[in-house]
């Protein structure tokens, strides 16, 4: 196991060098807000004065290398893996955009930011939201994933969110006005729910689930709800026993994941000695996972024993990361996978506070909890006693499910906007202050026209980035395998 073995305020930051927004001129507020709502909705529209809306629709950003950029985004992983990572980036404007986060970090920290601080994703693009299950086998549509999770500006990962749907409607072929229609979808969705969750009794914000009937009951039409019900159908039926049916293989009498190298793949053991200090490793890193679960998991999770770990390539942003799949059993018949991902810092943390958890594993793991209406019950962390590696460890594939951008038509990408500004407004309610934020966006379309032509001038510069790395790879300098 190579890993496991082994200035807020709307003032634009300077861009000579990487600069933070200081944690003690700017200290983290408290993140559940307290006194009437009314005063906070009059201190959300008092920020306005510090950073107008409008300001939101500045994309004026200096020149940077965004190979550079790149190429230190780098640090750290798997040599072998990156260029799969670019080879994946390479293959369109919006598979540039998912493994560009560092860049868009960068930028975004150059430009007028609110100083209203939530617990953000990080990387909240539309295709890190999905289907996921609660420990009471409903199926939930959220955020599903955590890996650059960092307090921050709420409009870090409402921008970020928003030029993803610009992104994913031009490789569409949508033209123009679709484009601003969804983004303004999205926003008017966002600022619908997150001043009804600014009404809401704070534990009813708490307990509020977004699940896959009610997403239903909410399609614009039969075709939407017949697509919509075909995803979750597909994600009720993804669990550790289906995993199983179609990852595994008898080897030997043993039962073993299947290799399909160079996405999966077992570590190389050379021989004996070190068979049994990899053995070891792996057990080791186990038990110490088993401690960050609750008492009455551990006790679940003690009846399985471990049966085999493989090598998994995942994502696109975490290609390079180290990433493995566990199998475990129960009884000799029932399994279950846990994935175990290394946790890097996020990159949000060049330019935002640092985190607070040494871990970051625990990192993930805690800004998953805050963020998800419901999350998994082995969710957990470890560090490897090897080389102090910090990774996180979740069920691999329990319910959860993605709808198929490729086929999405206008109506369709507007009704995942909706489902998205839906979602991302019920996380920044559990994990800020919805009066706040709700204060700040306002009923007009103030909010909604600046993040349009935000959005719109952003995903102009993630297309020639992009152009940036095609031209890169077709020079020499960055290597890509194309999948």
């Amino acid at each position: 196991m190579a890993a496991i073995n082994g200035q807020s305020g709307g003032v634009p930051l300077t861009t000579e060098r990487e600069t933070s927004i200081d944690a003690q001129a700017h200290p983290l507020p408290v993140f559940h807000g307290r006194g009437p709502r009314a005063s906070r909705i009059d201190a959300g529209k008092a920020a306005r004065r510090r950073v107008p809306r409008s300001r939101l629709a500045d994309c004026e950003l200096p020149h940077r290398d965004g190979i550079a950029l790149l190429e230190a985004s780098n640090e750290g992983r798997l040599a072998e893996l990156i260029p799969i990572r670019y080879g994946r980036m390479v293959a369109s404007p919006f598979g540039f955009y998912r493994g560009a986060a560092a860049l868009m970090a960068f930028d975004l920290a150059q430009l007028p930011h609110t100083d209203i601080f939530v617990q953000l994703t990080g990387d909240a693009h539309l295709a890190n939201f999905g289907l996921f299950a609660s420990p009471e086998r409903r199926v939930l549509f959220g955020p599903n994933d955590f890996d650059e999770t960092l307090p921050g500006p709420f409009d870090w990962d409402v921008r970020r969110l928003a030029v993803s749907f610009v992104v994913a409607a031009r490789e569409r072929g949508f033209g123009a006005p679709v484009q601003s229609d969804v983004v303004r979808r999205f926003c008017a969705t966002f600022r619908h729910y997150i001043d009804a969750f600014s009404e809401m009794d704070v534990l009813d914000v708490w307990y509020h689930q977004f699940t896959a009937d009610s997403m239903l009951a909410h399609a614009d039409s039969p075709k939407e709800r017949r697509m919509e019900r075909a995803v979750v159908t597909r994600a009720r039926n993804r669990t550790s026993h289906t995993e199983m049916e179609h990852s595994t293989a008898r080897v030997g009498g043993r039962l073993r994941i299947k290799d399909d190298p160079p996405l999966v793949y077992h570590y190389p053991v050379t021989n004996r000695r070190n068979a049994a200090l990899f053995d070891d490793t792996v057990r080791h890193f186990i038990a110490d996972f088993r401690d960050t679960l609750p008492d009455e998991r551990r006790a679940l999770f003690d009846r399985y024993e471990l049966v085999d770990i493989a090598v998994r390539v995942v994502g696109v942003g975490s290609v390079g990361t180290r990433c493995w799949v566990a199998l475990f059993m129960a009884e000799g018949k029932y399994p279950l996978f846990l994935q175990i991902k290394e946790a890097r810092a996020s990159v949000l943390e060049r330019y935002l506070p640092p985190s607070r958890y040494a871990n970051h594993g625990q990192r993930v793991v805690t800004g998953q909890r805050l963020l998800q209406s419901a999350s998994d019950i082995f969710l957990g962390w470890a560090t490897s006693r090897i080389n102090g590696t910090d990774f996180y460890v979740r069920q691999l594939r329990d319910m959860k499910g993605a709808f198929d951008l490729a086929v999405f038509d206008e109506r369709d990408l507007s009704e995942y906007a909706a489902l998205c500004g839906h979602a991302l407004a019920h996380a920044m309610a559990k994990s800020g202050d919805p009066a706040l934020i709700a204060g700040y966006a306002g009923s007009s379309e103030a909010f909604d026209d600046a993040l349009t032509r935000f959005s719109t001038t952003y995903a102009d510069r993630n297309e020639r980035d992009w152009m940036v790395l095609k031209s890169a790879v077709k020079a020499g300098r960055i290597r890509a395998i194309r999948e």
